[in-house]
This record gives structure tokens, C-alpha cells and sequence, in this order.
């Protein structure tokens, strides 16, 4: 039996090793984001607000709408507007509506937007080099290029 039946407590095999394989990914998918929600709990904010912040700082002035923003993010989030708003209730970016097409609203962040993402660029680095620091750097790249292999087939237009 390999160690992910020891860790969710499964007593029969795992019948297919496509099945195995996929069940690995959402586990360790799943370990790495317990790891991220400890690092982000202090500055109340979820993954996903924590990846709009960042899509954010990135757009810079140009700020961008919930379409750039939703094909950007890591993790897909259905209700990007509902997002949108808590953030802007913390007064951490702000909306414009186009005068040209009212349907069209940027999004950019706020100075305490700015300020709090750049707060936390130390203490999620930290978090990655931790979780990652007893794996070679060879081995680090050879896992992004399986996992890359793995995604590939599924994402619209391939990578």
C-alpha cells in the first residue's frame, strides 16, 4: 500500500494508478493550501483574495476587469464579483466603470491594497522555501514539467 492510503486511512488498494496519481495531486494540493491559509489567516484573507491582490499589483495602473482577472487566477473562483466586493469593503482596491461601456469596471487596488500585498511578499516566500526546502532544485523543476505534462491536455488551447 503506498503512503496515501496510509494517510487517508484506506484499507483497500487503490484500483487504477491514473486514479492514485490524480488522488496524490489533490492531497498535496490540499497539505500545501492548509500550509498557505496558516500564513494568510493573520492578514484575514483567503487564497483566492490573495491571489486578486497580487493580479492586481501586476496590472498596476491599468488595473483590470473580472475577465483578466478570473483568466489569471490560480484556483477558479464561480463568483468573482462577490470576491470583488469584500475586497472593496476593506478599502483594499477600488472600481471604475468606462464611461465608454458602463458593463466594463476596473478593478485596482487602493495604497492599503499595495501596502498590505507587498506586507506579505516576505512571509509567503518564506512559507514556499520551507515547504519546498528538502527538495533539490533538479527535482523541483523535473515535478513543475510532470505537472505541466498532467495539465496539459485539459486547459483550453493546451500550454
Amino acid at each position: 500500500a503506498g503512503r496515501l492510503q496510509h494517510e487517508i486511512h484506506q484499507t483497500k488498494a487503490i484500483r487504477l494508478l491514473e486514479e492514485e496519481v490524480t488522488l496524490n495531486i489533490v492531497r498535496t494540493a490540499d497539505v500545501l493550501m492548509q500550509v498557505l491559509m496558516d500564513v494568510l489567516k493573520p492578514y484575514a484573507l483567503s487564497a483566492t483574495q490573495y491571489n486578486v491582490l497580487r493580479i492586481l499589483r501586476g496590472a498596476r495602473e491599468a488595473g483590470a476587469s473580472c475577465g483578466q482577472i478570473g483568466s489569471r487566477m490560480v484556483t477558479r473562483d464561480p463568483d468573482i464579483t462577490r470576491l470583488m466586493d469584500r475586497l472593496e469593503k476593506r478599502g483594499l482596491l477600488t472600481r471604475d466603470r468606462a464611461k465608454e461601456d458602463r458593463r466594463v469596471v476596473t478593478h485596482r487596488l487602493t495604497k492599503a491594497g499595495l501596502e498590505l500585498v507587498n506586507q506579505m511578499d516576505r512571509p509567503i516566500e518564506a512559507l514556499h522555501r520551507k515547504a519546498m526546502r528538502h527538495m533539490k532544485a533538479e527535482r523541483l523543476r523535473e515535478l513543475i514539467g510532470l505537472l505541466e505534462e498532467v495539465r496539459s491536455p485539459h486547459q483550453a488551447g493546451g500550454v
